[in-house]
């Protein structure tokens, strides 16, 4: 509806779909896209580089986690 082109609204896909995940998995949402956009995903990258960005690893839960749920995930000993 807001997009104008089949890809316009496939990047728009994915940017929500970035900020639902960076929300269910308790981060602030403008660091965890800043994030991405400091570490910039490419298809060079292997497996395990891509895991490293995902909104669940340890790294970016560091970086970028809402400070009320520091102690949640704290307590979890991820």
């Amino acid at each position: 509806m807001f997009s104008d082109t089949p890809k316009g609204a496939t990047a728009s896909a994915i940017v929500y779909t970035m900020v639902e995940m960076a929300k269910a998995n308790g981060l602030n949402i403008y660091k965890y896209l800043n994030y991405l956009l400091d570490h910039r995903p490419s298809t060079d990258m292997t497996d395990n580089q891509l895991d490293q960005l995902a909104p669940w690893s340890k790294g970016v839960i560091d970086s970028c986690a809402n400070v009320k749920y520091s102690k949640v995930l704290a307590s979890l000993a991820i």
